[in-house]
């Protein structure tokens, strides 16, 4: 069962226009994506801020340290949106009968 919530968005909605419970899965999904774009968007300012923080160490190597730190649980924390995305572009696509990974 096809129900491509994305190329008909109103289709959950009853003759009135009123919302009903087949808009759970549209309204879940568009909080999903916020909250991986958000984190993505998280994850890049803390690259930058990892970043400036080696600038401002003046060779202090527990600055350093703790800017190699904020480095590197940045890129672990993008690498974790990077892989949220994937996965739920997978269910998604699994649960609407999509033979394609990626449309």
């Amino acid at each position: 069962m096809n129900t491509n919530f994305q190329a008909q968005p109103w289709a959950c909605l009853s003759p009135e226009g009123v919302a009903t419970i087949g808009c759970i899965p549209i309204i879940l999904q568009n909080v999903i994506n916020f909250l991986i774009g958000f984190a993505g968007v998280v994850s890049v300012l803390l690259i930058v801020w990892a970043g400036i923080r080696f600038v401002l160490s003046e060779g202090d190597k527990e600055k350093i340290v703790n800017a190699r730190k904020t480095l590197t649980y940045a890129l672990l924390g993008l690498l974790v949106v990077a892989l949220a995305f994937v996965l739920v572009r997978f269910v998604v696509n699994f649960a609407e009968g999509e033979t394609f990974f990626i449309r």
